[in-house]
């Protein structure tokens, strides 16, 4: 019988290259600010274009389970980037506002997240990225 190897699929390299740039862009937004993690900073991120983003929303964005997201934004509280009030309209749910705080720290890493970017991508033209949006996209539609 023949073997798979699995490091010998796109797959393979999908997902080194995921865990790759996202240790990598841990290791500068520590070397300025210890203590927020990049799926923290996703979170200020997402919330900060959609301010009335629900938790699940966040769940389902950054791929995490409920549970995960909780703890994240409990920290997020806690460390003063985030607040919470219940929600008027369904006080079953919370509302997340970005604190100053957490504003603050959004546009202080804002260029150490773009310089994170513009190094993963560099030698990488733009019709090579837009091709790759493509491919991966039929990657996704097909598993759906």
């Amino acid at each position: 019988m023949d073997k798979i190897d699995p490091q010998q699929t796109i797959f393979y390299s999908i997902e080194k290259a995921i865990k790759t740039y996202r240790q990598y862009a841990q290791k500068n937004l520590s070397a300025r600010l210890p203590g927020i993690t990049v799926d923290q900073l996703l979170i200020l991120s997402l919330l900060e274009v959609n301010p009335e983003m629900a938790q699940k929303d966040l769940a389902s964005w950054l791929f995490k389970d409920h549970a995960s997201i909780t703890r994240m934004i409990e920290l997020l509280v806690k460390n003063e980037y985030l607040s919470r009030a219940v929600n008027p309209q369904d006080r079953r749910k919370f509302k997340l506002n970005i604190s100053d705080k957490g504003h603050d720290t959004l546009q202080e890493l804002k260029p150490i997240i773009l310089n994170n970017r513009q190094d993963a991508l560099a030698g990488i033209s733009e019709k090579e990225i837009k091709e790759l949006f493509i491919t991966l996209n039929k990657i996704i539609n097909n598993c759906q």
